[in-house]
């Protein structure tokens, strides 16, 4: 039987109000990168944004991790630790993972943003990743299975050439940062977990432009791509419905 909690009531409103915060934030990052800021000033930005807001970064301290938000450039897939020395530069692009936490309740949103002008290739995998998140979250709704995400994502990746990561996915969220159900962005339809109305999960596919193999970094965090190709990523917090489902971090992204 799953553990997934069901959600409902003034626990949605929290909800709703953790995502909007964790929306905010990311919003109030993307209108300052610009080439030359370091990694850490983004890191700097979140601290500053999320306690203005109330809230505070979920990601800092989570089984050690040493900074408020992951900075993911180039063909760094997830996990990216922000540091002084590592500088955004013109061509990049920088996926700024944001999670907050707010009267007890998590909202968890990324995107990946072009620095400059950016080559085709560069384009060409953030905008698969952005249809790869939006693919998905089409797909949510009462009564669907899990294997229906991951095989809306998984078709249209490979139809446009590009790779899923396989080794993470989305996950359940609301009172912890990470718990059941896990969501996997590749898969069978009509295989998988039942989703019902009032789960809370993350479609947050990762979407390579080589292959999908990766390896994780002597730092013991950072997860690259194993070809040195570009990985983007988009993330939203969705809270699922009869009729379909919520976006809890609404942005432009």
């Amino acid at each position: 039987m799953s553990t997934t909690p069901l959600f409902k009531g003034s626990d949605v409103e929290r909800l709703r109000r953790a995502g909007e915060a964790a929306a905010g934030t990311l919003a109030y990052v993307a209108g300052k990168l610009t080439p030359g800021i370091t990694t850490a000033d983004i890191d700097g930005w979140v601290r500053e944004d999320t306690e203005r807001r109330g809230g505070r970064p979920s990601q800092l301290g989570y089984h050690g991790f040493p900074a408020t938000v992951c900075t993911s450039r180039n063909n760094v897939v997830c996990h990216g630790i922000p540091r002084p020395d590592e500088q955004v530069l013109p061509g990049d692009i920088i996926n700024v993972d944001v999670t907050t936490c707010l009267d007890g309740f998590h909202g968890d949103t990324s995107a990946t943003f072009l620095i400059g002008e950016v080559s085709d290739e560069a384009r060409h995998v953030v905008d698969v990743a952005r249809r790869c998140r939006d693919i998905g979250i089409s797909v949510v709704r009462h009564g669907a299975r899990m294997g229906d995400i991951g095989a809306a994502i998984q078709e249209l990746a490979e139809r446009e050439g590009c790779s899923v990561v396989r080794e993470f996915g989305g996950h359940g969220i609301g009172r912890s940062m990470h718990g059941p159900p896990h969501v996997p962005h590749f898969g069978t339809r009509g295989t998988g977990l039942t989703l019902r109305s009032g789960m809370v999960i993350t479609i947050e596919p990762m979407i390579n432009l080589g292959r999908e193999d990766i390896r994780t970094l002597p730092d013991g965090w950072t997860i690259v791509t194993a070809d040195g190709s570009l990985s983007a990523q988009f993330e939203h917090t969705v809270l699922v419905t009869r009729e379909g489902c919520e976006i809890l971090t609404p942005s432009p992204f």
